[in-house]
Protein backbone atom coordinates (compact mmCIF):
# COMPACT_ATOMS: atom_id res chain seq x y z
CA UNK A 1 0.00 0.00 0.00
CA UNK A 2 0.99 3.10 -0.71
CA UNK A 3 2.84 5.46 2.04
CA UNK A 4 1.22 8.58 0.68
CA UNK A 5 -2.62 7.70 0.54
CA UNK A 6 -3.17 11.07 0.04
CA UNK A 7 -2.12 11.81 -3.30
CA UNK A 8 -4.57 9.42 -5.36
CA UNK A 9 -7.79 7.59 -5.05
CA UNK A 10 -8.37 7.00 -1.50
CA UNK A 11 -7.29 9.94 0.65
CA UNK A 12 -6.97 10.00 4.07
CA UNK A 13 -9.09 9.41 7.25
CA UNK A 14 -10.17 6.55 6.46
CA UNK A 15 -13.32 5.24 8.42
CA UNK A 16 -13.54 1.66 9.49
CA UNK A 17 -17.71 1.89 9.58
CA UNK A 18 -17.43 -0.37 6.28
CA UNK A 19 -19.43 -3.07 7.05
CA UNK A 20 -23.10 -3.37 5.15
CA UNK A 21 -24.88 -4.30 8.23
CA UNK A 22 -23.56 -1.80 10.73
CA UNK A 23 -25.03 0.64 8.18
CA UNK A 24 -27.48 -0.89 7.13
CA UNK A 25 -27.50 0.08 3.61
CA UNK A 26 -28.19 -3.43 2.26
CA UNK A 27 -30.24 -2.36 -0.84
CA UNK A 28 -26.90 -2.43 -2.28
CA UNK A 29 -26.23 -5.04 -4.67
CA UNK A 30 -23.73 -8.24 -3.87
CA UNK A 31 -20.70 -8.17 -5.89
CA UNK A 32 -18.39 -11.10 -6.77
CA UNK A 33 -15.37 -9.42 -5.34
CA UNK A 34 -13.78 -13.03 -5.66
CA UNK A 35 -14.08 -12.56 -9.56
CA UNK A 36 -13.44 -8.88 -10.50
CA UNK A 37 -9.76 -8.00 -10.97
CA UNK A 38 -8.45 -6.04 -8.02
CA UNK A 39 -7.47 -2.42 -9.72
CA UNK A 40 -10.96 -2.20 -10.66
CA UNK A 41 -13.10 -1.15 -7.50
CA UNK A 42 -10.44 -1.67 -4.91
CA UNK A 43 -7.88 0.13 -6.96
CA UNK A 44 -3.69 -0.81 -6.23
CA UNK A 45 -2.68 2.24 -4.70
CA UNK A 46 1.02 1.64 -5.34
CA UNK A 47 3.56 3.55 -5.64
CA UNK A 48 5.48 1.79 -8.08
CA UNK A 49 3.44 0.31 -10.89
CA UNK A 50 5.13 -1.08 -14.36
CA UNK A 51 2.96 -1.71 -17.79
CA UNK A 52 4.11 -4.90 -20.10
CA UNK A 53 2.42 -4.88 -23.24
CA UNK A 54 2.51 -8.28 -25.30
CA UNK A 55 1.77 -9.51 -28.74
CA UNK A 56 0.71 -13.07 -28.85
CA UNK A 57 2.76 -14.94 -31.10
CA UNK A 58 1.76 -18.60 -31.05
CA UNK A 59 -2.52 -18.96 -29.49
CA UNK A 60 -1.48 -22.65 -28.97
CA UNK A 61 1.06 -21.94 -26.78
CA UNK A 62 -0.11 -18.67 -25.30
CA UNK A 63 -3.30 -20.40 -24.02
CA UNK A 64 -2.35 -22.93 -21.27
CA UNK A 65 0.44 -20.37 -20.38
CA UNK A 66 -2.63 -17.97 -19.88
CA UNK A 67 -4.52 -20.19 -17.68
CA UNK A 68 -0.99 -21.12 -15.49
CA UNK A 69 -0.74 -17.06 -14.77
CA UNK A 70 -4.69 -16.98 -13.37
CA UNK A 71 -4.11 -18.10 -9.33
CA UNK A 72 -1.64 -14.47 -9.79
CA UNK A 73 -3.71 -12.18 -11.05
CA UNK A 74 -4.70 -9.95 -7.92
CA UNK A 75 -8.53 -9.93 -7.08
CA UNK A 76 -10.90 -7.00 -5.66
CA UNK A 77 -11.32 -9.27 -2.51
CA UNK A 78 -7.52 -9.85 -1.83
CA UNK A 79 -6.82 -5.78 -2.43
CA UNK A 80 -9.93 -5.21 -0.33
CA UNK A 81 -8.64 -7.22 2.64
CA UNK A 82 -5.16 -5.90 2.32
CA UNK A 83 -6.21 -2.27 1.95
CA UNK A 84 -8.40 -2.56 5.24
CA UNK A 85 -5.47 -4.73 7.30
CA UNK A 86 -3.17 -1.90 5.97
CA UNK A 87 -5.61 0.96 7.10
CA UNK A 88 -5.69 -0.93 10.75
CA UNK A 89 -2.57 -0.66 11.43
CA UNK A 90 -2.05 3.00 10.34
CA UNK A 91 -4.84 3.92 12.12
CA UNK A 92 -3.54 2.39 15.80
CA UNK A 93 0.01 3.51 15.10
CA UNK A 94 -0.82 6.92 14.37
CA UNK A 95 1.46 7.39 11.15
CA UNK A 96 2.08 5.39 8.03
CA UNK A 97 3.53 1.80 7.88
CA UNK A 98 5.80 0.07 6.26
CA UNK A 99 4.77 -3.82 8.29
CA UNK A 100 2.72 -5.06 5.21
CA UNK A 101 3.73 -4.85 1.71
CA UNK A 102 1.62 -6.44 -1.46
CA UNK A 103 2.94 -6.63 -4.81
CA UNK A 104 -0.29 -6.86 -7.65
CA UNK A 105 -0.71 -8.30 -10.80
CA UNK A 106 -3.41 -7.58 -13.41
CA UNK A 107 -4.20 -8.34 -17.22
CA UNK A 108 -6.38 -6.86 -20.08
CA UNK A 109 -6.62 -7.85 -23.56
CA UNK A 110 -7.49 -5.72 -26.24
CA UNK A 111 -10.23 -6.39 -29.35
CA UNK A 112 -7.43 -8.01 -31.52
CA UNK A 113 -5.60 -10.20 -28.64
CA UNK A 114 -9.44 -11.55 -27.67
CA UNK A 115 -9.98 -12.02 -31.21
CA UNK A 116 -6.72 -14.12 -31.73
CA UNK A 117 -7.86 -16.51 -28.51
CA UNK A 118 -11.46 -16.97 -30.09
CA UNK A 119 -13.00 -17.33 -26.95
CA UNK A 120 -17.25 -18.31 -26.94
CA UNK A 121 -19.11 -15.44 -28.58
CA UNK A 122 -15.76 -13.09 -29.20
CA UNK A 123 -17.07 -11.20 -32.27
CA UNK A 124 -20.72 -10.46 -30.03
CA UNK A 125 -18.89 -7.14 -28.21
CA UNK A 126 -21.25 -4.09 -29.09
CA UNK A 127 -18.56 -1.49 -27.93
CA UNK A 128 -17.75 -0.04 -31.45
CA UNK A 129 -14.47 1.79 -29.75
CA UNK A 130 -13.37 -1.33 -28.12
CA UNK A 131 -13.43 -3.11 -31.11
CA UNK A 132 -11.65 -0.66 -33.49
CA UNK A 133 -8.88 0.35 -31.10
CA UNK A 134 -7.82 3.90 -30.13
CA UNK A 135 -5.56 4.14 -32.40
CA UNK A 136 -8.48 3.95 -35.41
CA UNK A 137 -10.27 6.06 -33.18
CA UNK A 138 -7.51 9.05 -32.44
CA UNK A 139 -8.78 11.59 -34.91
CA UNK A 140 -12.71 11.27 -33.44
CA UNK A 141 -10.31 12.59 -30.08
CA UNK A 142 -8.51 15.62 -31.75
CA UNK A 143 -5.54 13.93 -31.02
CA UNK A 144 -2.69 15.85 -33.40
CA UNK A 145 -2.85 14.49 -37.06
CA UNK A 146 0.49 15.85 -38.84
CA UNK A 147 2.67 13.26 -39.68
CA UNK A 148 5.67 14.65 -38.13
CA UNK A 149 3.22 15.27 -34.79
CA UNK A 150 4.87 13.64 -31.74
CA UNK A 151 1.23 12.76 -30.62
CA UNK A 152 -0.02 11.62 -34.16
CA UNK A 153 -1.01 8.16 -33.40
CA UNK A 154 1.61 6.30 -35.76
CA UNK A 155 4.31 7.87 -33.94
CA UNK A 156 3.25 6.61 -30.67
CA UNK A 157 5.31 4.73 -28.27
CA UNK A 158 2.45 2.22 -28.13
CA UNK A 159 -1.10 1.16 -29.24
CA UNK A 160 -0.29 3.12 -32.87
CA UNK A 161 -1.54 1.59 -35.88
CA UNK A 162 1.37 -0.30 -36.30
CA UNK A 163 2.38 -1.17 -32.61
CA UNK A 164 -1.04 -2.27 -31.37
CA UNK A 165 -0.45 -4.73 -27.93
CA UNK A 166 -3.00 -7.58 -28.10
CA UNK A 167 -2.12 -7.42 -24.01
CA UNK A 168 -1.33 -5.42 -20.78
CA UNK A 169 -0.04 -6.77 -17.80
CA UNK A 170 -0.28 -4.17 -14.62
CA UNK A 171 2.27 -4.95 -12.15
CA UNK A 172 1.84 -2.37 -8.74
CA UNK A 173 3.84 -2.78 -5.73
CA UNK A 174 4.87 -0.95 -2.30
CA UNK A 175 8.24 -1.54 -3.18
CA UNK A 176 10.46 -0.59 -6.08
CA UNK A 177 12.63 -3.66 -5.75
CA UNK A 178 9.77 -5.96 -5.03
CA UNK A 179 8.43 -4.54 -8.49
CA UNK A 180 11.64 -5.22 -9.85
CA UNK A 181 11.60 -8.74 -8.66
CA UNK A 182 8.30 -9.42 -9.99
CA UNK A 183 8.62 -7.46 -13.52
CA UNK A 184 11.58 -9.70 -14.12
CA UNK A 185 9.90 -13.02 -12.74
CA UNK A 186 7.38 -12.29 -15.37
CA UNK A 187 9.24 -11.78 -17.83
CA UNK A 188 11.34 -15.17 -17.14
CA UNK A 189 7.97 -16.16 -17.31
CA UNK A 190 7.19 -15.19 -20.81
CA UNK A 191 10.40 -15.87 -22.51
CA UNK A 192 11.25 -18.99 -20.54
CA UNK A 193 7.86 -20.47 -19.73
CA UNK A 194 5.82 -21.92 -17.55
CA UNK A 195 5.69 -25.39 -15.37
CA UNK A 196 2.43 -27.04 -16.17
CA UNK A 197 2.30 -30.77 -14.99
CA UNK A 198 5.44 -31.19 -15.22
CA UNK A 199 6.29 -29.77 -18.89
CA UNK A 200 7.84 -26.45 -19.82
CA UNK A 201 5.05 -24.79 -21.61
CA UNK A 202 6.15 -21.21 -23.49
CA UNK A 203 4.31 -18.52 -23.49
CA UNK A 204 3.91 -17.88 -27.14
CA UNK A 205 4.03 -13.97 -26.32
CA UNK A 206 6.60 -11.50 -26.47
CA UNK A 207 7.08 -7.95 -24.93
CA UNK A 208 6.93 -5.20 -27.34
CA UNK A 209 6.87 -2.31 -24.74
CA UNK A 210 7.18 -1.76 -21.18
CA UNK A 211 6.92 1.31 -18.92
CA UNK A 212 7.07 2.30 -15.40
CA UNK A 213 5.29 5.00 -13.35
CA UNK A 214 6.14 6.32 -10.21
CA UNK A 215 4.78 8.46 -7.44
CA UNK A 216 6.49 11.54 -7.91
CA UNK A 217 9.29 12.32 -4.51
CA UNK A 218 8.81 15.18 -2.51
CA UNK A 219 7.37 17.69 -2.47
CA UNK A 220 5.33 16.65 -5.41
CA UNK A 221 4.35 13.43 -3.61
CA UNK A 222 0.61 12.49 -4.26
CA UNK A 223 1.07 15.17 -7.55
CA UNK A 224 1.05 14.88 -10.92
CA UNK A 225 4.30 16.41 -12.64
CA UNK A 226 2.24 20.13 -13.12
CA UNK A 227 2.36 20.25 -9.97
CA UNK A 228 -1.63 19.61 -8.87
CA UNK A 229 -2.57 17.25 -6.25
CA UNK A 230 -4.24 14.20 -8.38
CA UNK A 231 -6.98 11.42 -7.93
CA UNK A 232 -9.34 13.64 -5.16
CA UNK A 233 -12.15 13.29 -7.18
CA UNK A 234 -13.11 9.83 -7.56
CA UNK A 235 -16.56 8.26 -7.75
CA UNK A 236 -17.77 5.86 -5.08
CA UNK A 237 -19.08 2.43 -5.15
CA UNK A 238 -22.37 1.26 -4.09
CA UNK A 239 -21.97 -2.59 -3.55
CA UNK A 240 -21.33 -4.91 -0.97
CA UNK A 241 -18.28 -7.58 -0.86
CA UNK A 242 -19.77 -10.95 -1.11
CA UNK A 243 -16.79 -12.42 0.46
CA UNK A 244 -16.86 -10.13 3.66
CA UNK A 245 -19.82 -8.14 3.97
CA UNK A 246 -17.43 -4.88 3.32
CA UNK A 247 -19.23 -1.78 1.70
CA UNK A 248 -17.09 -0.93 -1.18
CA UNK A 249 -17.11 2.93 -0.22
CA UNK A 250 -18.96 3.19 2.93
CA UNK A 251 -21.64 6.64 3.59
CA UNK A 252 -19.62 9.08 5.66
CA UNK A 253 -21.63 12.38 4.74
CA UNK A 254 -23.92 13.58 7.38
CA UNK A 255 -25.41 15.62 4.98
CA UNK A 256 -26.45 13.49 1.96
CA UNK A 257 -26.29 9.86 3.38
CA UNK A 258 -26.13 8.89 -0.58
CA UNK A 259 -22.50 9.73 -0.78
CA UNK A 260 -19.29 8.13 0.41
CA UNK A 261 -17.06 11.59 1.82
CA UNK A 262 -19.07 14.71 1.25
CA UNK A 263 -19.06 15.29 -2.51
CA UNK A 264 -18.47 11.47 -3.50
CA UNK A 265 -21.75 10.33 -4.80
CA UNK A 266 -21.99 5.98 -4.40
CA UNK A 267 -22.38 5.19 -8.18
CA UNK A 268 -24.02 1.95 -8.93
CA UNK A 269 -21.52 -0.74 -10.16
CA UNK A 270 -22.63 -1.43 -13.92
CA UNK A 271 -21.14 1.37 -14.72
CA UNK A 272 -18.10 -0.35 -14.14
CA UNK A 273 -18.52 -3.50 -13.69
CA UNK A 274 -20.61 -5.75 -16.03
CA UNK A 275 -23.37 -7.58 -14.83
CA UNK A 276 -24.28 -5.13 -12.19
CA UNK A 277 -27.13 -2.66 -12.30
CA UNK A 278 -25.72 1.02 -13.63
CA UNK A 279 -27.03 4.38 -13.15
CA UNK A 280 -30.48 5.69 -14.13
CA UNK A 281 -29.84 8.46 -16.10
CA UNK A 282 -33.07 10.39 -15.15
CA UNK A 283 -32.20 9.63 -10.94
CA UNK A 284 -29.19 10.10 -9.79
CA UNK A 285 -29.81 7.74 -6.70
CA UNK A 286 -32.10 5.12 -8.71
CA UNK A 287 -31.09 1.93 -10.02
CA UNK A 288 -30.79 1.69 -13.78
CA UNK A 289 -30.37 -1.54 -16.67
CA UNK A 290 -27.99 -3.94 -15.75
CA UNK A 291 -25.32 -3.55 -18.11
CA UNK A 292 -23.87 -6.02 -20.07
CA UNK A 293 -21.88 -7.23 -23.43
CA UNK A 294 -22.25 -9.22 -26.05
CA UNK A 295 -20.19 -12.22 -24.76
CA UNK A 296 -22.35 -13.65 -21.82
CA UNK A 297 -18.39 -14.63 -20.49
CA UNK A 298 -18.07 -10.65 -19.92
CA UNK A 299 -19.91 -10.53 -16.63
CA UNK A 300 -17.48 -9.12 -13.69
CA UNK A 301 -15.41 -7.81 -16.10
CA UNK A 302 -14.21 -4.00 -17.25
CA UNK A 303 -13.15 -1.62 -19.86
CA UNK A 304 -10.04 0.15 -19.59
CA UNK A 305 -8.62 3.06 -21.54
CA UNK A 306 -4.82 3.78 -21.64
CA UNK A 307 -3.09 7.02 -22.44
CA UNK A 308 0.87 7.58 -22.09
CA UNK A 309 0.31 11.37 -21.92
CA UNK A 310 3.47 13.46 -22.23
CA UNK A 311 3.63 16.45 -20.39
CA UNK A 312 5.27 19.73 -20.95
CA UNK A 313 5.78 20.98 -17.59
CA UNK A 314 8.47 24.02 -18.22
CA UNK A 315 5.66 25.02 -21.24
CA UNK A 316 2.66 25.05 -18.65
CA UNK A 317 4.50 27.31 -15.75
CA UNK A 318 5.38 29.29 -18.52
CA UNK A 319 1.90 29.34 -19.21
CA UNK A 320 0.86 30.32 -15.78
CA UNK A 321 3.48 32.85 -15.15
CA UNK A 322 2.95 34.86 -18.47
CA UNK A 323 -1.09 34.78 -18.87
CA UNK A 324 -0.90 35.18 -14.69
CA UNK A 325 1.47 38.74 -14.39
CA UNK A 326 -0.80 39.41 -17.64
CA UNK A 327 -4.37 39.41 -15.82
CA UNK A 328 -3.07 40.49 -12.34
CA UNK A 329 -3.72 37.69 -11.13
CA UNK A 330 -0.42 35.70 -10.06
CA UNK A 331 0.70 32.34 -11.06
CA UNK A 332 -0.84 30.65 -8.35
CA UNK A 333 -4.18 31.77 -8.67
CA UNK A 334 -4.34 31.65 -12.14
CA UNK A 335 -3.24 28.32 -11.97
CA UNK A 336 -5.92 27.48 -9.43
CA UNK A 337 -8.51 28.55 -12.54
CA UNK A 338 -7.72 26.38 -14.97
CA UNK A 339 -7.52 23.58 -13.24
CA UNK A 340 -10.30 24.28 -10.09
CA UNK A 341 -7.78 23.54 -7.36
CA UNK A 342 -4.75 25.14 -5.93
CA UNK A 343 -1.46 23.41 -7.00
CA UNK A 344 -2.23 21.78 -2.95
CA UNK A 345 -5.54 20.16 -3.95
CA UNK A 346 -7.85 22.82 -1.97
CA UNK A 347 -10.73 23.70 -4.27
CA UNK A 348 -11.16 26.70 -5.26
CA UNK A 349 -14.63 26.97 -4.63
CA UNK A 350 -13.40 26.44 -0.93
CA UNK A 351 -10.92 28.66 -1.01
CA UNK A 352 -11.23 31.47 -3.33
CA UNK A 353 -8.46 33.95 -3.09
CA UNK A 354 -5.93 32.02 -1.53
CA UNK A 355 -4.96 28.49 -0.86
CA UNK A 356 -5.76 26.42 2.22
CA UNK A 357 -3.35 23.46 3.15
CA UNK A 358 -5.04 22.37 5.80
CA UNK A 359 -8.44 21.49 3.67
CA UNK A 360 -6.27 20.48 0.93
CA UNK A 361 -5.32 17.02 3.43
CA UNK A 362 -8.53 16.60 4.70
CA UNK A 363 -10.80 14.61 2.24
CA UNK A 364 -14.03 15.04 4.37
CA UNK A 365 -13.41 18.74 2.97
CA UNK A 366 -11.45 19.42 -0.10
CA UNK A 367 -14.30 17.71 -2.23
CA UNK A 368 -17.05 18.89 -0.44
CA UNK A 369 -18.98 21.23 -2.42
CA UNK A 370 -21.11 21.62 -5.74
CA UNK A 371 -21.34 24.42 -8.50
CA UNK A 372 -25.12 24.85 -8.52
CA UNK A 373 -25.58 24.90 -4.41
CA UNK A 374 -23.55 25.90 -1.50
CA UNK A 375 -22.27 23.64 0.86
CA UNK A 376 -24.21 22.80 3.82
CA UNK A 377 -22.56 20.57 5.80
CA UNK A 378 -23.87 18.71 9.14
CA UNK A 379 -22.18 17.15 12.32
CA UNK A 380 -21.74 13.57 12.12
CA UNK A 381 -24.49 11.17 14.08
CA UNK A 382 -22.70 8.20 13.83
CA UNK A 383 -19.40 6.83 14.05
CA UNK A 384 -16.63 6.94 10.83
CA UNK A 385 -19.22 9.98 9.42
CA UNK A 386 -17.16 13.06 8.06
CA UNK A 387 -16.71 16.45 10.01
CA UNK A 388 -16.39 19.75 8.43
CA UNK A 389 -13.43 21.35 9.92
CA UNK A 390 -13.75 24.39 7.60
CA UNK A 391 -16.69 26.20 8.88
CA UNK A 392 -15.97 29.68 7.59
CA UNK A 393 -14.15 28.38 4.01
CA UNK A 394 -17.86 26.90 2.93
CA UNK A 395 -18.59 26.62 -1.14
CA UNK A 396 -21.19 29.14 -2.00
CA UNK A 397 -23.09 28.95 -5.36
CA UNK A 398 -21.04 29.39 -8.88
CA UNK A 399 -23.89 29.11 -11.31
CA UNK A 400 -21.82 31.18 -13.52
CA UNK A 401 -18.40 30.64 -13.53
CA UNK A 402 -17.41 33.47 -11.23
CA UNK A 403 -14.96 31.36 -9.24
CA UNK A 404 -14.25 28.11 -11.38
CA UNK A 405 -14.70 28.98 -14.91
CA UNK A 406 -16.76 26.52 -17.01
CA UNK A 407 -13.41 25.60 -18.87
CA UNK A 408 -11.42 24.61 -15.48
CA UNK A 409 -10.64 20.94 -15.60
CA UNK A 410 -12.56 19.59 -12.77
CA UNK A 411 -15.66 21.07 -14.23
CA UNK A 412 -15.20 20.30 -17.37
CA UNK A 413 -14.33 16.69 -16.89
CA UNK A 414 -16.70 16.38 -14.07
CA UNK A 415 -19.55 19.09 -14.05
CA UNK A 416 -21.07 17.99 -10.83
CA UNK A 417 -24.65 19.08 -10.77
CA UNK A 418 -24.31 21.91 -13.08
CA UNK A 419 -27.23 22.74 -15.64
CA UNK A 420 -27.21 24.92 -18.35
CA UNK A 421 -28.15 28.40 -17.75
CA UNK A 422 -31.51 29.46 -19.34
CA UNK A 423 -32.08 29.36 -22.88
CA UNK A 424 -28.94 26.66 -23.78
CA UNK A 425 -29.42 23.48 -24.55
CA UNK A 426 -25.61 22.63 -24.75
CA UNK A 427 -24.79 22.34 -20.88
CA UNK A 428 -25.23 18.95 -19.19
CA UNK A 429 -29.08 18.35 -18.64
CA UNK A 430 -28.92 17.13 -14.97
CA UNK A 431 -26.60 15.40 -12.36
CA UNK A 432 -28.30 12.34 -13.21
CA UNK A 433 -27.34 12.32 -16.54
CA UNK A 434 -23.59 13.74 -15.62
CA UNK A 435 -23.05 10.33 -13.31
CA UNK A 436 -23.43 7.33 -16.09
CA UNK A 437 -20.48 9.23 -17.59
CA UNK A 438 -18.12 8.62 -14.72
CA UNK A 439 -14.96 7.09 -14.72
CA UNK A 440 -12.61 4.98 -12.35
CA UNK A 441 -9.38 6.62 -12.91
CA UNK A 442 -6.01 4.49 -11.65
CA UNK A 443 -3.74 6.59 -13.24
CA UNK A 444 -0.03 6.80 -12.11
CA UNK A 445 3.51 9.28 -13.24
CA UNK A 446 6.17 8.60 -15.17
CA UNK A 447 9.08 10.51 -15.81
CA UNK A 448 11.41 12.54 -13.53
CA UNK A 449 10.30 15.45 -11.65
CA UNK A 450 10.98 18.47 -14.14
CA UNK A 451 14.36 20.42 -12.93
CA UNK A 452 14.92 24.11 -14.68
CA UNK A 453 18.53 24.13 -14.21
CA UNK A 454 19.10 20.57 -16.21
CA UNK A 455 19.98 21.87 -19.71
CA UNK A 456 18.50 20.61 -22.03
CA UNK A 457 15.52 18.33 -20.48
CA UNK A 458 14.79 15.32 -22.29
CA UNK A 459 10.93 16.11 -21.63
CA UNK A 460 9.85 12.69 -20.56
CA UNK A 461 7.56 12.68 -18.14
CA UNK A 462 4.09 12.58 -17.86
CA UNK A 463 1.17 10.53 -16.90
CA UNK A 464 -0.38 6.80 -17.61
CA UNK A 465 -3.75 7.63 -17.59
CA UNK A 466 -5.82 4.48 -17.06
CA UNK A 467 -9.46 4.18 -16.11
CA UNK A 468 -12.34 1.25 -15.96
CA UNK A 469 -15.56 1.78 -17.50
CA UNK A 470 -18.98 -0.24 -19.47
CA UNK A 471 -18.62 1.95 -22.25
CA UNK A 472 -15.73 3.07 -23.72
CA UNK A 473 -18.14 5.08 -25.87
CA UNK A 474 -20.45 6.93 -23.29
CA UNK A 475 -17.88 7.48 -20.95
CA UNK A 476 -13.92 7.93 -21.76
CA UNK A 477 -14.63 9.23 -25.31
CA UNK A 478 -18.03 11.06 -24.03
CA UNK A 479 -16.24 13.07 -21.78
CA UNK A 480 -13.45 13.61 -24.08
CA UNK A 481 -15.13 14.98 -27.60
CA UNK A 482 -18.43 16.22 -25.58
CA UNK A 483 -16.72 18.03 -22.72
CA UNK A 484 -13.28 18.63 -22.31
CA UNK A 485 -12.53 19.47 -25.89
CA UNK A 486 -15.63 21.12 -26.66
CA UNK A 487 -15.32 24.86 -26.62
CA UNK A 488 -19.01 25.41 -25.99
CA UNK A 489 -19.44 23.39 -23.32
CA UNK A 490 -20.93 24.28 -20.71
CA UNK A 491 -21.91 27.68 -22.54
CA UNK A 492 -21.10 28.75 -25.39
CA UNK A 493 -17.69 30.11 -25.58
CA UNK A 494 -16.37 28.30 -22.56
CA UNK A 495 -13.32 27.46 -24.04
CA UNK A 496 -11.97 24.30 -24.06
CA UNK A 497 -10.45 22.38 -21.02
CA UNK A 498 -7.02 23.94 -20.56
CA UNK A 499 -4.87 21.16 -19.54
CA UNK A 500 -6.47 18.00 -21.43
CA UNK A 501 -8.62 19.80 -24.21
CA UNK A 502 -7.14 19.61 -27.69
CA UNK A 503 -8.49 20.95 -30.94
CA UNK A 504 -8.13 20.61 -34.54
CA UNK A 505 -10.42 23.34 -35.89
CA UNK A 506 -9.18 24.42 -39.36
CA UNK A 507 -5.43 22.46 -38.87
CA UNK A 508 -5.05 24.85 -35.99
CA UNK A 509 -4.45 23.30 -31.99
CA UNK A 510 -4.90 26.65 -30.82
CA UNK A 511 -7.27 26.70 -27.76
CA UNK A 512 -9.31 29.38 -25.55
CA UNK A 513 -10.93 29.48 -22.23
CA UNK A 514 -12.71 32.31 -21.09
CA UNK A 515 -12.05 33.47 -17.26
CA UNK A 516 -14.19 35.76 -15.21
CA UNK A 517 -11.54 38.14 -13.27
CA UNK A 518 -12.42 39.43 -9.70
CA UNK A 519 -13.72 43.02 -10.84
CA UNK A 520 -16.41 40.98 -13.13
CA UNK A 521 -14.91 41.42 -16.32
CA UNK A 522 -14.41 37.91 -18.49
CA UNK A 523 -11.29 37.90 -20.65
CA UNK A 524 -10.37 35.24 -22.86
CA UNK A 525 -6.98 33.16 -22.93
CA UNK A 526 -5.32 31.62 -25.72
CA UNK A 527 -2.97 28.36 -25.59
CA UNK A 528 -0.68 28.27 -28.63
CA UNK A 529 0.99 24.92 -28.25
CA UNK A 530 -0.44 21.13 -26.55
CA UNK A 531 0.89 20.90 -23.01
CA UNK A 532 -0.68 17.34 -22.83
CA UNK A 533 0.99 15.03 -25.50
CA UNK A 534 -0.95 11.61 -26.29
CA UNK A 535 2.66 8.94 -26.93
CA UNK A 536 0.46 6.24 -26.42
CA UNK A 537 -2.38 4.26 -25.60
CA UNK A 538 -4.96 1.27 -26.09
CA UNK A 539 -8.37 -0.02 -25.56
CA UNK A 540 -8.84 -3.18 -23.52
CA UNK A 541 -11.28 -5.54 -21.75
CA UNK A 542 -9.82 -6.98 -18.01
CA UNK A 543 -11.95 -9.95 -17.60
CA UNK A 544 -13.16 -11.49 -14.37
CA UNK A 545 -11.17 -14.58 -13.03
CA UNK A 546 -13.43 -17.20 -14.35
CA UNK A 547 -13.39 -15.80 -17.77
CA UNK A 548 -9.76 -16.22 -18.05
CA UNK A 549 -9.16 -19.58 -16.61
CA UNK A 550 -12.28 -21.05 -18.96
CA UNK A 551 -13.21 -18.94 -22.32
CA UNK A 552 -9.89 -17.46 -23.04
CA UNK A 553 -7.53 -20.08 -21.86
CA UNK A 554 -9.28 -23.01 -24.03
CA UNK A 555 -9.11 -24.20 -27.29
CA UNK A 556 -12.35 -23.28 -29.39
CA UNK A 557 -14.61 -26.34 -29.47
CA UNK A 558 -13.13 -27.57 -27.02
CA UNK A 559 -15.73 -28.94 -24.22
CA UNK A 560 -16.03 -27.30 -20.52
CA UNK A 561 -14.71 -29.43 -17.91
CA UNK A 562 -16.77 -31.32 -15.85
CA UNK A 563 -17.61 -29.84 -12.09
CA UNK A 564 -17.90 -32.06 -8.63
CA UNK A 565 -21.37 -32.86 -9.34
CA UNK A 566 -20.79 -34.14 -13.44
CA UNK A 567 -22.65 -30.86 -14.94
CA UNK A 568 -20.74 -29.26 -17.17
CA UNK A 569 -18.87 -25.99 -15.44
CA UNK A 570 -20.28 -22.36 -16.65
Amino acid sequence: MSTNIPAREAPFPISFEGKASAQKHNEDPLLDTDQIQGNILAGFLKDNQTLIFLDIKNVENFRPWLKALVPFIATTDEVLQFNRLFKMIRSRRGVESRAVLATWLNIAFSFGGIKKLKPADFDAFRDKAFRQGLAARSKELNDPLGHDDEGFQRNWLIGGKDNEADLVLIVASDSLEEMGLAVRRIEGWIYEGVEVDGKRVPSGAEVIYKQKGATLPAPLTGHEHFGFLDGVSQPGIRGIAKETGDLITPRQNPADHSQGKPGQDRLWPGEFVFGYPAQNPKDADGEGKVRAEGPKWTKNGSYLVFRRLRQDVGGFHDFLKIEGIRLNLGPGLFGAKCVGRWASGAPIERAPEADNLAMSRDDCANNAFDFQVGTIPKSPTRPGECKDNFPNDLAKADKFGAICPFAGHIRKAYPRDDVPLSGNKKGPPNEANTETHRLLRRGIPFGDPFDPTVIPDDGNRGLLFLAYQTSIINQFEFVTKNWVNNPNFKEPGSGHDPILGQTNRNGSRQRFLAIKLPNGTETTVRLEKDLVIPTGGGYFFAPSIDALKTELSRAPGRPKPPAANGKPKR
